[in-house]
């Protein structure tokens, strides 16, 4: 027992001999050999500077670049290696005060600690960083940094493309990839491909002697890691088309949608007002941002396009010339006259004229509230159904199935469902079994509690030119020349049979032809379209349009709305076919209607309609 015991004595005393040995032997490469590990501990001697990529570039769908970068120059302090120095040499070198100075010493201490290094100045003039980077060895505890900042050198687009700011504390904690100074996509293309358009930052280590001086890379850059450029996308709008709309829309409030219904790409996505995303640059951002945030008139950072709801008007009709057909209570030749309104029970809706007995193409032309009136009642009275309330949920998902109603799968971020009423709705306000068809007739005409965004309108329009179907709006085509999602390449089909199409189209193509948008007739091409006259509670109607072209395999769908600007024939229909002809022909052949859309003025009206409050305020003052 004795020798087996000091056999395990042996044993244990070697396993412990071996694990000192490997201790020590550890200790020595970590001390002696490992360079890595040298680097860390010696931050008076090495600086590690990080590397910024370049982001990637944005391309419009014809090659034309819409956002690039520019360098910028920042100055860096790490608050312990400061040492005394002539600041009022240092201050005048870098056209600051001893108050700035201080400020930016003691921001840098409490944001990041004494021993990290951070931004101290951000985004001088070459020529102030020229001039420093000659001093900067006079300077203890101060370095420089180059980075890229965007530039748009079309000056357009700015909803879409969005822009980029500086990250905030909550994200640099959840994410590491980024840390304060950083910068990020904040709105548009830039936030919805951050994570395409960023790249992936490098480090150099530097070395620098006791006098500040830099001499050289650590060695010859062994340990450095390289930045890896973000990657370029290829954008699908015009970047033309795009410019001639925000033309067209100067001294207005409303929006221009335009896609290509065959696959689904964006071709203009006009928000006005609009303004230079230059502005959204550099060290003048946060004095821009707030300007433009406090100008509640014209909203310019609102995205009009994907965010601002509107009653469809009677670009719905064509919606509900469909679900009737498909519910069997409708067909071409369904006749209805109409005296000049609609009356059931003690409710009326008016129409523009009497405009006698109507079949279904001729309705759609010359936009009969009247006939869609019935044609409502019909679907809400069909007798396959139990109540009002069961005809009522269908109606609904045949509506829902054009994307009214539901968020956008857009890859654009903000994008709103617009509003759509539900049967609980009804039951809230009306109470239980206590609303019917004539309760909710307002629905029939695209007023009431109904909302589309201007996006929902450009696909309603695209979903007609393709007789039923449609592919997710979208505005990137490519990162790096590699097709985008595959789900924007799918098919999606509305419950309508294909054939219910044609004789909405029919009427859409007399509605510009013969019917109410007849002005905006485009010499040489068939456009198929819908005016929309929709009710504002606090002024003048809004005017709306919606169209696609050519009739057959159309190359262009659009939907137009200008806030305030009447009847939808006013505005929204020029201008929809104005872009159209732009877009198929390169060139505008109807100067005069061109001059005078670029002539005109609605905007007044919004801002009459948000003073006069205050105006009111201030008579009663009196």
């Amino acid at each position: 027992m004795n020798t087996q015991y000091a056999e395990r004595k042996y044993i244990l005393g070697g396993i412990f001999l071996f694990a000192c040995l490997a201790f020590i032997i550890r200790m020595f490469y970590m001390q002696l050999l490992d360079e890595s590990l040298k680097l860390d501990a010696s931050n008076e001697t090495f600086r590690h500077i990080t590397q910024y990529p370049p982001r990637g570039c944005i391309y419009d769908r014809k090659g034309r670049l819409l956002v690039t970068n520019e360098a910028a120059y920042d100055i860096l302090v790490t608050p312990s290696l400061v040492k005394d120095f002539d600041t009022n040499s240092f201050c005048n070198d870098l056209g600051i005060t001893k108050a700035d100075f201080i400020s930016g010493i003691k921001k840098a201490t409490i944001q990041n600690t004494a021993y990290h290094s951070s931004v101290f100045m951000k985004e001088v003039t070459p020529e102030i960083y020229a001039a420093f980077e000659e001093k900067l060895y006079k300077y203890h505890g101060f370095t420089s940094q180059v980075r890229t900042v965007r530039k748009y050198p079309m000056k357009i687009a700015p909803h879409i493309l969005g822009y980029i700011g500086e990250v905030d504390k909550e994200l640099c904690a959840r994410d590491p990839e980024y840390k304060e100074g950083d910068y990020i996509g904040i709105s548009g293309i830039e936030e919805s491909y951050e994570d395409y358009l960023r790249g992936d930052k490098g480090v150099k280590i530097m070395m620098f002697d006791a006098m500040n001086k830099e001499v050289g890379d650590y060695k010859n850059g062994k340990y450095d890691t390289l930045p890896i450029p973000g990657n370029n996308l290829t954008c699908s709008i015009d970047a033309k088309l795009q410019a001639y709309g925000e033309e067209l829309m100067q001294n207005k409030a409303g929006s221009i949608v335009a896609i290509d219904p065959e696959t689904g790409e964006i071709l203009a996505l006009v928000s006005s007002p609009y303004y230079d995303p230059n502005m959204m640059v550099g060290s003048v951002r946060a004095k821009n941002y707030t300007t433009l945030l406090r100008d509640t008139i014209d909203v310019p950072l609102f995205n009009r396009a994907l965010m601002a709801m509107y009653p469809p008007g009677s670009t719905f009709k064509t919606i509900e010339a469909l679900i009737g057909q498909q519910e069997g209570v409708l067909n071409e030749d369904t006749r209805y006259t109409c005296p000049g309104a609609f009356h059931v029970g003690n409710v009326t809706v008016g129409c523009d004229e009497a405009h006698g007995t109507l079949q279904l193409e001729k309705a759609i032309a010359l936009s009969c509230n009247t006939y869609f009136c019935n044609v409502f009642m019909s679907i809400m009275n069909n007798k396959k159904y139990s109540s009002t309330e069961e005809a009522f949920a269908a109606w609904r998902r045949y509506v829902t199935s054009f994307g009214i109603g539901i968020r956008p799968d857009i890859d654009l971020p903000s994008a709103l469902r617009g509003s759509l009423p539900t049967e609980n709705y009804y039951d809230k306000y009306h109470g239980k079994g206590h609303w019917k068809a004539s309760t909710i007739i307002s629905l029939a005409i695209g007023q009431g509690e109904l909302g589309v965004t201007p996006l929902q309108l450009a696909n309603q329009a695209a979903i007609i030119g393709n007789r039923g179907y449609y592919y997710l709006p979208h505005v990137i085509k490519s990162i790096n020349d590699e097709p985008t999602i595959k789900k924007y390449a799918t098919k999606h089909f509305v419950p309508i049979d294909s054939e219910y199409f044609d004789v909405v189209a029919d009427g859409m193509s007399d509605v510009v032809n013969e019917g109410t948008a007849a002005a905006s007739k485009i010499p040489g091409i068939v456009m198929c379209g819908k005016t929309g006259t929709a009710q504002n509670p606090n002024g003048r109607n809004n005017s709306l349009f919606i169209a696609f072209a050519p009739k057959d395999h159309p190359r262009i769908a659009i939907s137009v709305v200008v806030e305030r600007g009447g009847w939808g024939a006013e505005w929204a229909a020029p201008i929809a076919s104005l872009m159209i002809e732009k877009y198929l022909n390169d060139t505008i052949q109807r100067t005069d209607i061109e001059q005078r859309i670029l002539a005109g003025n609605t905007i007044q009206y919004l801002a009459d309609e948000k003073m006069a409050p205050k105006q009111k305020k201030h008579k009663h003052k009196k």
